[in-house]
């Protein structure tokens, strides 16, 4: 397994496919921290929690959420929405003590204020819908317009630990609370990518459809905009209220929105379909989904259209056929990897094309 990075190697990766009695099935989300592991098994409706992170192909997990057993796989728990079920959960956040999980197709949000401990815990907060027996697209209905509490397929969530933002996809734009909320269907505080909470036009210079938000020590705020097929970036997190980008990786300008910038193939500089972002050390690490790959950039970049660094996943930056060589799965190749989560020097990516998780160190 050599996951190339561009003439390095990738050390010890290996493979994890989660519960010998019912494995993953497109998985969506991944959190580490602190030698815990929390997985969204997206295509099974269930939340996974490790302890301790797993060193073998297959592990029961601790704990499973949104289902009563780890067997079990029904959307809403095969019944109908509560504080207890999920329905496509995809990102997913937790500080070690608290644990937040977008609910995508409920149209919500659910945080849970201690680690649960048993099966199934019901949520302690949603946000997103006024009950846990509500999951309409912002709460009346699709032809309704948002507001500062209703969500339309939210994908992506990211706390520091005092302040939460969320990727409130289908309503394009970025809902953010000063404070992680202790009461259901709290009002966001503010919003990123529109003029307001009602608007639901959109603009090149905008998120367009944001599917996962990112913040590092420093203040710098990363958003997958995967529907223009680029990562942007802001130096300063605050900025993004009410100025665009400062930065865009894979295109030119805003107003640029190709596939690998309509080439036939992919190259050091062009994204397909990217849905999250990771900060590492003092780059980051951008999921190029549609290519089944990862890049690299050491520093942050500064300019637009810049090139990444390195690639995981592909013999060289020119490579996009899924599976390196092949749309089987091998031990050396990513296939669509959705969600990437890294601490210190370990990286672990849902490699939801495959159904797994791939876990390795990075020697970069």
């Amino acid at each position: 397994m050599d996951f190339s990075t561009l003439g390095k190697q990738v050390c010890n990766p290996y493979i994890f496919k989660g519960s010998e009695q019912k494995p993953f099935l497109a998985p969506r989300g991944v959190h580490f921290i602190n030698d815990m592991l929390f997985v969204s098994d997206t295509g099974q409706n269930r939340v996974f929690i490790w302890n301790k992170l797993p060193n073998n192909l297959y592990k029961e997990p601790d704990l499973v959420l949104g289902q009563q057993d780890v067997e079990s796989s029904g959307r809403n728990a095969g019944g109908i929405v509560s504080a207890e079920s999920l329905h496509y959960p995809s990102g997913i956040w937790s500080d070690g003590q608290r644990l937040i999980v977008a609910d995508a197709w409920n149209h919500r949000v659910l945080i849970w204020h201690q680690l649960p401990t048993k099966h199934g815990q019901a949520a302690d907060v949603v946000l997103g819908q006024p009950d846990f027996e509500s999951n309409e697209v912002n709460v009346e209905g699709i032809s309704k317009d948002p507001t500062a509490k209703s969500m339309h397929w939210p994908y992506g969530v990211f706390s520091d630990g005092k302040q939460l933002w969320l990727a409130d996809t289908g309503n394009r734009r970025i809902l953010y609370y000063d404070t992680i909320p202790t009461e259901n269907y709290a009002p966001a505080n503010k919003v990123i990518g529109k003029p307001n909470f009602s608007t639901r036009d959109y603009e090149n210079n905008q998120p367009i459809w944001p599917y996962s938000v990112k913040l590092n020590r420093d203040g710098v705020l990363a958003v997958a905009d995967t529907q223009f097929y680029r990562t942007l970036i802001w130096r300063n997190w605050e900025m993004a209220f009410h100025a665009p980008a400062d930065v865009i990786i894979g295109q030119p300008d805003f107003d640029a929105c190709g596939q690998n910038q309509y080439g036939l193939f992919p190259d050091s500089h062009t994204l397909n379909w990217t849905y999250d972002v990771c900060f590492y050390k003092k780059g980051l690490l951008v999921n190029d989904t549609g290519n089944s790959r990862l890049l690299y950039f050491k520093k942050i970049p500064n300019t637009n259209n810049q090139a990444a660094d390195a690639v995981i996943g592909k013999r060289d930056f020119k490579t996009g056929s899924e599976n390196k060589d092949t749309i089987v799965g091998t031990d050396s190749s990513l296939y669509w990897p959705f969600s990437i989560c890294t601490q210190e020097n370990k990286l672990i990516a849902a490699d939801t094309g495959n159904h797994r998780l791939v876990l390795m160190d990075l020697l970069l």
